[in-house]
């Protein structure tokens, strides 16, 4: 057997089986522990969920649902997905769950292909007004089976007190009844603001149509009681697992039990073979993290970060698209700190110096999708971490200093410095630093 890699890996037991593979898991232990997570679709695990991704339930395969499997020996496994579907449906009040999806994009075009049929129209979010690429983008394959049309948010009025750009709901419910869609989508993966259900659920009820609420970044929020819940209102829900929700990665699908068989039938064998049952008990550790009252209170906290947060960056001059935020991310358009910044500058130079955040669209970005005006923030992460609001200010700091001496190496080599010791105080994996 070789020698270790790193002396100071936390990973100790991995090193000998491939110390290639090791090494990487290693540097990128050490980028995220020493770099500031911004990104709103990531979160750091807990060391269980870790876990049992990493256990031997990856060895199994299991087509099918429990009590109804392909393959034998799945009398464990079935245990491990019943245990995530009852604490999937404790958790949001939910008739039935469907565990197995991959993705949340799986998620979405496994509802899709349970309610649909080929051409029916869908009315959804602009992509560039926040909506997903599920939810009907050309690039995505949903646009090929099914007819997508589009709502969007209303412009800004330049009043601080009623900023603008939120959902347009005169606009939905005109596009709903000129275009009579079979379904709506509501939720959206770049919208600061809080998405109610209920007027959804309204315009819904008037054309005919079905209501699905996508929640994959809000989904932690709404477990920790921070956000409305939508279920009960719509008819399907919607969620990854990994982002506000801390878990691992993937999806699941709540909904009645009138839909459930459309919808497992739709999951599996519609769009999917064997499920990834080390992951669904990783779902299931996490639905469990996420009904305790220490989660309720991470929830309240990353809210409370994302203002913090929101209000340092005005103070640096930048503006925040509909004025602020009432989630875990919020949307900067960079256009008043320098109207020659792009976000894929502006992504690429924090990227560089230790501040990990992605480029995004502003509604009626000028700039293309690859270039955008604007920046996505989120706070699930760093909060995670144990950072609070005093930390925002100065990550909002950092930030403002870094793009406004973005051609000023030393200036933003010091930048970095102070990345790393603010990291250094905040390590979401504490019991593993410095092991090794």
């Amino acid at each position: 057997m070789g020698r270790p890699v790193s002396s100071g890996s936390p990973f100790p037991r991995w090193l000998d089986a491939d110390p290639e593979v090791a090494r990487l898991v290693t540097e990128e232990y050490g980028r995220q522990t020493s770099t500031l997570q911004l990104i709103a679709s990531e979160n750091f695990t807990s060391p269980a969920v870790l876990a049992a991704t990493g256990s031997v339930l990856t060895n199994k395969y299991s087509e099918g649902y429990p009590g109804s499997r392909y393959y034998g020996g799945n009398r464990i496994i079935d245990e491990v997905e019943d245990l995530a579907r009852r604490r999937a449906t404790a958790l949001f009040g939910a008739e039935h769950a469907n565990v197995q999806p991959h993705s949340g994009a799986n998620a979405n075009l496994a509802v899709y292909h349970a309610l649909l049929e080929p051409g029916d129209t869908v009315l959804a979010m602009r992509l560039d007004h926040g909506g997903h690429l599920t939810h009907g983008s050309p690039a995505s394959i949903t646009s090929s089976y099914w007819r997508f049309v589009s709502y969007g948010v209303t412009p800004p009025t330049g009043d601080e007190d009623h900023p603008g750009e939120v959902i347009d709901f005169d606009q939905v419910r005109d596009v709903a009844k000129s275009e009579q869609p079979k379904l709506i989508v509501a939720g959206s993966t770049a919208y600061s603001r809080t998405i109610e259900a209920e007027p959804f659920r309204q315009i819904a009820d008037e054309v005919g149509a079905r209501l699905m609420f996508d929640a994959a970044h809000p989904a932690g929020l709404i477990a920790g009681g921070v956000h409305p819940n939508p279920v009960g209102v719509a008819d399907v829900v919607t969620f990854t697992t990994h982002k506000t929700l801390r878990g691992p990665r993937g999806g699941a699908i709540l909904t009645t039990a009138e839909l459930a068989k459309k919808i497992d039938s739709a999951v599996f064998p519609g769009l999917q073979g064997g499920p990834l049952e080390h992951v669904i008990a990783a779902k299931a550790v996490a639905f469990a993290e996420a009904a305790t009252p220490g989660f309720r209170r991470y929830v309240e906290a990353v809210v409370a970060n994302a203002k913090a947060l929101a209000a340092a960056l005005r103070a640096e001059g930048f503006r925040l698209v509909a004025g602020g935020t009432d989630n875990h991310l919020l949307l900067v358009d960079l256009r008043t700190f320098d109207p020659g910044l792009t976000g894929k500058t502006a992504q690429e130079v924090l990227d560089r110096y230790g501040i990990t955040c992605n480029r995004n669209t502003i509604p009626d970005d000028p700039r293309s999708p690859f270039v955008t005006s604007g920046l996505r923030l989120g706070t699930a992460a760093e909060t995670t971490a144990g950072m609070g609001t005093a930390e925002m200010a100065t990550v909002a700091s950092l930030i403002g200093r870094a793009l406004r001496h973005r051609d000023d190496v030393a200036a933003l080599e010091a930048v970095q410095a102070e990345v790393t010791s603010l990291c250094a105080a905040f390590p979401p994996y504490p019991d593993l630093a410095g092991s090794g």
